[in-house]
């Protein structure tokens, strides 16, 4: 008689505690995601709805009847919009320039000044990054009137430069900071001045940084509102006061075209802004705020 031996079935391991736990922790909470997704619902659902409607071609802003540029050739052949447009784009660029130059100079100065002054300045540097906009564009509006200065297109360019130079200096400090001062040095023992040392060897390795700076300086001060409120004249007004004007009498779909417009090239000049340390080899992404 022969005796078959059958294979025994055995349970299957029970996972051990630290494994149910961490399969726990990677799973992903479904409230959370439900916030997360109620919250860009109710943050972009008003902007894709402008962009949707400035295509309609129909005036009416709740009933959508087909597809039309009929609203952005409308805006082409306004003139009032395009002397605004005219005016934002000679402030951007004016602010643009002004405070990338005081800016680097000044996180130059904050780097290398060791004293007790030097951490001074770097805290008030950092006073208009923590300050209310409106704030701030009262007190200019302030200072303008208390000197007799009439407000017009140069005190919103003064007041846009004073506010962007703190953004200027917070992206390159870092990059500064992280510079090896000894290159400076090696190029005046070769017989190089200070000046050209700093010409020569430091600004070239902040090009990257000075250039993601002023793309972004320029996409903030195109957009920005309060301050410009502020500090604007009559006329002619920057593109942002103007459809406030606009739109305090009701919205019309040129409004709804011009501001799919400004979104679309203000995501164009942010994402060059994050793209350009890529082009230097360097890193690129969020990275470029700290300025590495």
């Amino acid at each position: 008689m022969t005796l078959v031996r059958t294979p025994s079935t055995t349970a299957p391991a029970r996972p051990s505690a630290r494994t149910r736990l961490r399969r726990r922790a990677h799973r992903k909470p479904r409230v959370l995601i439900a916030i997360t997704g109620l919250f860009f619902a109710l943050l972009y659902l008003p902007i894709a709805v402008v962009a949707l409607f400035s295509f309609n071609s129909q005036k009416s802003l709740t009933v959508f009847d087909g597809f039309s540029l009929r609203w952005y050739r409308a805006f082409v052949h306004d003139d009032v919009l395009i002397a605004s447009l005219g005016t934002s784009l000679r402030i951007s660029l004016v602010a643009m320039v002004g405070s990338v130059l005081l800016g680097a100079a000044l996180a130059l100065g904050l780097v290398r000044c060791r004293t007790r002054l030097g951490s001074l300045a770097g805290l008030i540097m950092l006073v208009p990054l923590i300050t209310p906009e409106i704030v701030t564009g009262v007190a200019s509006m302030l200072l303008f009137k208390g000197l007799g200065v009439p407000l017009s297109t140069g005190t919103v360019m003064l007041a846009e430069i004073t506010f962007s130079i703190s953004y200027v200096t917070v992206i390159l400090r870092s990059r500064v900071a992280a510079l090896n001062p000894e290159v400076e040095e090696a190029a005046m023992d070769l017989g190089a001045t200070r000046w050209q040392a700093v010409r020569l060897v430091t600004l070239p390795a902040l090009l990257p940084a000075v250039l993601a700076s002023a793309v972004l300086i320029f996409a903030l001060v195109f957009d920005d509102f309060v301050l410009a409120y502020f500090t604007t004249g009559v006329d002619p007004q920057p593109l942002s006061v103007r459809i406030y004007s606009a739109i305090r009498f009701g919205v019309q779909p040129t409004i709804n075209a011009l501001g799919t417009l400004m979104l679309v090239g203000s995501i164009a000049l942010i994402a060059l802004a994050l793209f350009i340390p890529r082009l230097f080899g360097r890193r690129g992404g969020l990275d470029i705020l700290s300025g590495e």
